[in-house]
């Protein structure tokens, strides 16, 4: 393939449907990075795949070329070719396997030649700093030897984002083809590339990427989960439903109200502004089009209860302001509640962690507070009743 290359790691929905659409509406050539046997060879075999866009006012069609997929468990050496000649690489895999994805990166970067523009390399996670993350796993000594670290900078340039797209689980049988919601905001730091940022269409580059991703992290992600987490429990289908249900919308509007007063004082943004952020957020989780099941917004409850993720991250800051934070702890709870849900590994760990440990090391464990935080003994009191409820 001539032109402009980028390699995009994830073929999963959001790698499909935003990231590589994005790249291609940008005159690159894709090639997916995958270990999904049966993913890579259907992308192989398909010349095209649809993307659909669902919003209020009807649905948008963008036809996807120009790919091709390699699989990584058997073609590293080519997959390293590809990166070695590429302009972009992204991906969108999940915080915890971005260390499985650093080696072959690590070693494209290193067989780049000199005179070719640095790699730009953006993790599409829903993690603050994933980029950051990424390349702390690139640059380790295992994968990168410390006489490639001199001249690292001259080969990649390294760029945290922010993404925000609602991409629901597909119908049955849609094969490659994705339908998500017409709204992204796809933001990237502009600093790394000095002034050399790689041309895609629908980044919005910014200088100071902290307050989009936790405007993005704290009002988004914390509303789509609350009304996952409290649907779960009051026995809801979809997101949408939970969202019709009076109780459960009020409980999303006091979350996002208590992170909007965060992220007006902390970022000085306008109040008016984010109210006005609020309420288009809240309009597209209540989306009927994207028919999401809450078993699968509320996925993964231990990572989503980490210390700077979307309930105890801002719940944890307004407390050391002496700031309201109940209706968190009350989306927190739910989460804690969310055990041995089928399909979703985390969920049972979560009930065995529950089940074996003490509510202080829970709170320490999974929340990574300790007891100096002013959420601490908050979050304590949350385990022990939920710790209670489970014998009871």
């Amino acid at each position: 393939m001539a032109g402009k290359k980028a390699v995009h790691f994830g073929s999963g929905n959001i790698g499909r449907g935003f990231v590589a659409c994005f790249l291609h509406e940008s005159g690159y050539d894709v090639v997916f990075a995958d270990v999904a046997d049966e993913l890579v060879n259907s992308l192989n075999a398909t010349p095209s795949y649809t993307v659909t866009e669902v919003g209020v006012e009807g649905k948008d069609e963008k036809t996807i070329k120009n790919y091709r997929a390699i699989n990584s468990k058997y073609n590293l050496d080519e997959l390293v070719d590809e990166i070695a000649s590429a302009d972009v690489v992204t991906c969108s895999v999940g915080p915890n396997i971005l260390k499985f994805i650093a080696p072959p990166i690590a070693k494209g970067i290193d067989k780049r030649s000199k005179d070719q523009k640095p790699l730009a390399v953006i993790a599409c996670e829903n993690m603050i700093g994933a980029t950051d993350a990424l390349a702390g796993f690139i640059k380790d000594p295992k994968n990168t030897p410390a006489d490639g670290l001199a001249d690292h900078h001259e080969r990649a340039a390294y760029a945290n984002s922010a993404i925000d797209r609602i991409v629901p689980a597909q119908p049955e049988n849609a094969g490659l083809n994705v339908v998500l919601e017409k709204f992204y905001e796809w933001v990237v730091e502009s600093t790394p590339f000095n002034g050399e940022q790689p041309s895609i269409e629908g980044i919005k580059w910014v200088e100071n990427l902290e307050p989009f991703i936790e405007r993005k992290l704290f009002t988004v992600n914390t509303s789509h989960a609350t009304a996952a987490y409290f649907g779960y429990n009051r026995g809801e289908k979809n997101v949408d439903d939970a969202m019709r249900n009076k109780e459960i919308n009020a409980k999303v509007a006091a979350a996002i109200t208590e992170t909007a007063a965060l992220i007006v004082k902390k970022h000085n943004i306008d109040a008016q502004e984010q109210d006005d952020y609020k309420k288009k957020i809240v309009g597209r989780i209540s989306n009927p089009e994207l028919k999401d099941a809450v078993e699968r917004v509320g996925r993964a409850p231990l990572r989503k209860l980490g210390r700077k993720e979307r309930f105890i991250g801002p719940a944890a800051e307004l407390a050391e302001l002496d700031m309201k934070c109940d209706a968190l702890l009350e989306g927190a709870e739910m989460a804690f509640r969310f055990q041995n849900v089928e399909g979703d590994d985390e969920s049972a760990e979560l009930a065995k962690i529950l089940q074996e440990k003490s509510a202080d090391d829970v709170v320490s464990q999974v929340c990574g507070l300790t007891t100096k935080d002013k959420l601490y003994p908050k979050v304590k009191a949350i385990v022990e009743k939920v710790q209670a409820d489970s014998k009871a």
